[in-house]
C-alpha cells in the first residue's frame, strides 16, 4: 500500500534502483507501467526527469524532486505504521538511505544502526564517500542525511555536530626508519610512498601542507579501504592517516608507529538532514550522536 502517487513512487523506484526493470520488480508492476508513470510525471512538470540509460540517474530536474520525495517517503512509511500497527514489515520494508565516510562506517556508525534494526527494525541503504564530498549526495537527493565534515546546512537541511574523528600519521617500525629516521619534513615526505584512500581523499595532502609549503609529488598507493589502510601501513607499503580507534590496536602490537607524535589532524563531523518532522529523523539522529559520543572526541 502507497500514499504517495504512483507516479512519484514509480520516480523514486527507478533512481533507487538505477532501471526500469528492477524497479518494476519492486512495485509488482510491468517495466511499461513504469516508462508511462514517469513520462505522465514529466509531461505534469515539464521537465525531464530521468536519464534512460544504465544506469538510470535523476537529471537536475530529477533531483530537486528526489530532494523533496525522499522526506515524504519517510514521512509515508510512519503513517502506514501508526495506520497498520499490525504489520509489523510496513514500517521497514523501505530502507532509509544515509550517506557516510568510511572511516565513520568503521569505526562507530555500524553499531548506532544496528541498535536502531534491534529497535525499529529499519532496513539501510548505505553510500560510502569521503566525508567532504557526502554532503553532495544529500543535494542531489541520494540520501536523506549524511555525516559530513560541512558546518553549513544545506538549505532545508538540519545539522547537529557529531564529534570530532583523530588522525594519526602511521607506518611500520622498519618503514618509518628508512624514510622517517631524520624526522618528518619535506625531503622525507616528497621520497615516501603515500597511501591514499582514492582521488578524493584530501587527508594526507592537509597533512603534508601542514608540515611543509613545497609542492611534492611523492609516490602515491590509492587503497579504498579504511581497515586496510592500517595493514598496508604495518606491511610496509607506505605512510597513511588513520583514525585513532582503528590505529590503536596495530599501535599495541607494535606492527605500526607513529611516526609525528607531535602532529595530528583532527576532522570535526556532523549529522545533516532533512528538516522534517519525522520521527524515524529523529530516531536516527539520536542513535548517531549517542553512538558518535562514545567514539569521537569532543
Amino acid at each position: 500500500m502507497d500514499l504517495i502517487h504512483p507516479q512519484l513512487a514509480a520516480f523514486a523506484a527507478v533512481i533507487e534502483e538505477a532501471s526500469f526493470e528492477v524497479a518494476a520488480r519492486r512495485l509488482s508492476i510491468t517495466p511499461s507501467a513504469v516508462s508511462q508513470r514517469i513520462k505522465a510525471l514529466e509531461d505534469r512538470l515539464g521537465q525531464v526527469l530521468v536519464v534512460r540509460q544504465a544506469p538510470c540517474r535523476p537529471t537536475p530536474a530529477g533531483e530537486r524532486l528526489l530532494r523533496r520525495v525522499r522526506p515524504m517517503q519517510a514521512l509515508e512509511a510512519e503513517a502506514l505504521a501508526d495506520f497498520l500497527p499490525e504489520d509489523t514489515a510496513v514500517s521497514s520494508a523501505r530502507s532509509i538511505a544515509i550517506a557516510v565516510n568510511d572511516d565513520s562506517l568503521n569505526t562507530w556508525v555500524v553499531a548506532a544502526l544496528s541498535r536502531l534494526h534491534a529497535q525499529h527494525g529499519y532496513l539501510f541503504d548505505v553510500r560510502v564517500d569521503d566525508q567532504d564530498h557526502t554532503l553532495e549526495l544529500l543535494r542531489d537527493g541520494s540520501v536523506l542525511g549524511a555525516v559530513t565534515a560541512e558546518a553549513t546546512p544545506l538549505r532545508g537541511c538540519n545539522v547537529q555536530p557529531l564529534g570530532v574523528m583523530r588522525y594519526r600519521a602511521i607506518a611500520s617500525p622498519a618503514f618509518a626508519a628508512r624514510y622517517f629516521d631524520a624526522g618528518v619534513d619535506a625531503a622525507a615526505l616528497a621520497h615516501a610512498p603515500m597511501i591514499v584512500f582514492n582521488r578524493k581523499d584530501a587527508l594526507q595532502w592537509r597533512f603534508v601542507r601542514r608540515i611543509t609549503r613545497a609542492r611534492l609529488v611523492p609516490p602515491v598507493h590509492y587503497l579504498p579501504s579504511a581497515t586496510g589502510f592500517v595493514e598496508a601501513a604495518a606491511r610496509g607499503l607506505g605512510w597513511c592517516l588513520a583514525p585513532e580507534s582503528l590505529a590503536d590496536p596495530a599501535l599495541a602490537a607494535g606492527t605500526i608507529v607513529v611516526i609525528d607524535p607531535a602532529r595530528w589532524l583532527d576532522v570535526p563531523l556532523y549529522w545533516q538532514h532533512a528538516a522534517v518532522r519525522s520521527s524515524t529523523l529523529q530516531q536516527l539522529s539520536l542513535a548517531l550522536r549517542e553512538t558518535a559520543a562514545t567514539a569521537l572526541r569532543v
